[in-house]
């Protein structure tokens, strides 16, 4: 019989060996510790991969962490729409060099699905091949440190790319719309008979099925790390405090419920106070949006994109909404300035996520402090030389806990790195009415829906998002930091997802042709 100690050694070895397995080899020591930016306690590393092993393949079942893609993006819904490429898995590949590549081409790809209305299999087709790497249901973490060493696609100056580096709750499954119907953005754990419609899985259900928790409100909640806006916006872009222009990161919590009255206008900064004119009327109203966020460096709050409102489906649409199931959902976000050398050698993206009640969010980049000719100390950004942090965005709990009563995300979440191509994203606005409207590169018709110099950087075949690296850091003590305890699982009891997974198997898989 083994005493206790022994026992409680054995668990140790086990709890052990349960971290390190996802832990790459290849992670130098020195790297497999950090500090917390925000609190200064230090992180233990549970999670790497320096991609160093040449010619991986990620095809689903090829690997024990990642799944490459083999499918169409399923946005082509009313609020959605737009999407132009297909996801391949032979896209996402690992190169001699260490870097995990995911390459965007011209490449044709055609095939058949059902269309709902017509009641008939109908054939589509696509001009553009990409690729988007998943660590879903296999490699999920709620709460601490995640970094990424990136080198992003195309040109700085060419918009049409859609490059992406985000979390996603493990509820749900990135393209596959019926998974997330009604469940992302949602973080909200309280009862509200008035919501209950439109979010799932909702707290004001007794009786939860599926291994879910009674009384637990749950969701597919996002954080996006970075998504690129590319292209020449001519000089700093309208109401972008401090001025921002193109090219710049996106640095996003999508979160629902939201703010459905008085919201900010897109285009202008939140107004957050009231004028009055000499007459005594009101001639601007404050809008409501979240407070105490803090932006700092070269980053300003985000007036172009507010959030997205899930309206009532229409028929053809892969999923069905209800005018009761209807809602708004925010993003909470910055925008951060980029440069070229962004596109040309590694730059290293921090996120610290401090989850649920009393947490918090935080993005950061590396710097460098200069000094000018009048002494004055500022941070370089954008070189490839920084060695100092900048602390981008800040977004606390309690800004998000007054505002709607919603919280920093705690659900066990999956990374996400993909470049989508969508004509709702970074294309031309103002395309004149005489041109068709087509997305085909090889198509002289087309060119006009295109930016300027697009089809010939697609055309060169050397477009592709690079990943240096990536590493997952958790704290081992829960009074050190604020928020809630971090975890490593994709079914932690707390908030399980097993069960449910299997119970709406078809969700989460592709459609057959």
């Amino acid at each position: 019989m083994k005493s206790p100690a022994t026992t409680l050694s054995l668990l140790s070895s086990v709890a052990t060996m349960a971290t390190s397995s996802w832990i790459d080899e290849d992670t130098p020591e020195a790297l497999r510790t950090t500090k917390s930016l925000v609190d200064g306690s230090t992180y233990h590393l549970v999670m790497s991969d320096e991609f160093n092993v040449p010619d991986r393949t990620f095809t689903d079942g090829h690997d024990p962490t990642w799944t490459a893609l083999d499918k169409s993006d399923d946005d082509y819904s009313a609020s959605g729409g737009g999407s132009l490429h297909f996801y391949n898995s032979s896209m996402v590949s690992t190169t001699p060099d260490g870097m995990l590549t995911i390459q965007s081409i011209l490449e044709d790809t055609s095939w058949t699905h059902l269309d709902l209305v017509k009641k008939e299999q109908v054939t589509k087709t696509t001009h553009f091949k990409s690729g988007m790497i998943q660590s879903w249901n296999k490699f999920c973490f709620t709460g601490g440190i995640i970094e990424v060493d990136v080198i992003l696609p195309g040109e700085p100056d060419i918009g049409g790319l859609w490059p992406a580096m985000w979390l996603l709750g493990n509820l749900g499954r990135a393209t596959y719309e019926a998974s997330t119907n009604n469940l992302w953005p949602w973080s909200y754990d309280k009862c509200d008979r008035k919501k209950q419609d439109s979010q799932s899985i909702s707290a004001c259900n007794k009786a939860n099925h599926f291994g879910l928790n009674k009384e637990q409100g749950r969701g597919a909640t996002e954080i996006d790390i970075l998504e690129l806006m590319a292209g020449d916006s001519g000089g700093a872009l309208p109401a972008t405090e401090p001025p921002i222009m193109l090219p710049y990161a996106d640095l996003t919590l999508q979160v629902a419920p939201g703010i459905a009255e008085n919201r900010p206008q897109s285009g202008s900064q939140p107004v957050r106070s009231v004028d009055h004119s000499h007459s005594g009327y009101a001639t601007s109203v404050a809008e409501n949006w979240y407070d105490n966020l803090t932006v700092a460096g070269n980053t300003s709050l985000n007036p172009f994109f507010y959030g997205t409102y899930l309206g009532p489906t229409k028929k053809g649409e892969p999923v069905t909404r209800s005018k009761k199931q209807a809602f708004q959902a925010d993003a909470v976000g910055a925008m951060k300035q980029l440069g070229p050398e962004h596109f040309k050698t590694p730059h290293t993206f921090r996120l610290e996520w401090q989850p649920g009640r009393g947490g918090r969010l935080d993005w950061f980049s590396k710097s460098y402090k200069k000094v000018d000719e009048n002494g004055t100390v500022f941070h370089m950004e954008g070189d490839g030389k920084g060695q100092d942090w900048e602390h981008s965005l800040h977004i606390p709990d309690f800004a998000l806990d007054e505002a709607m009563g919603s919280k920093i995300p705690e659900e066990p979440s999956y990374v996400i790195f993909n470049t989508a191509i969508s004509s709702t994203w970074a294309f031309p606005y103002n395309v004149p009415d005489w041109c068709p409207k087509c997305y085909d590169c090889y198509n002289p018709k087309c060119q006009c829906s295109f930016n300027p110099g697009f089809c010939a950087m697609m055309k060169t075949g050397k477009v592709a998002l690079k990943i240096d690296s990536v590493r997952v850091y958790q704290s081992r003590d829960d009074d050190a930091h604020s928020g809630q305890p971090h975890s490593v699982g994709c079914d932690p009891v707390e908030f399980p997802t097993r069960e449910y997974i299997k119970g709406f198997e078809y969700r989460y898989m592709r459609n057959p042709p």
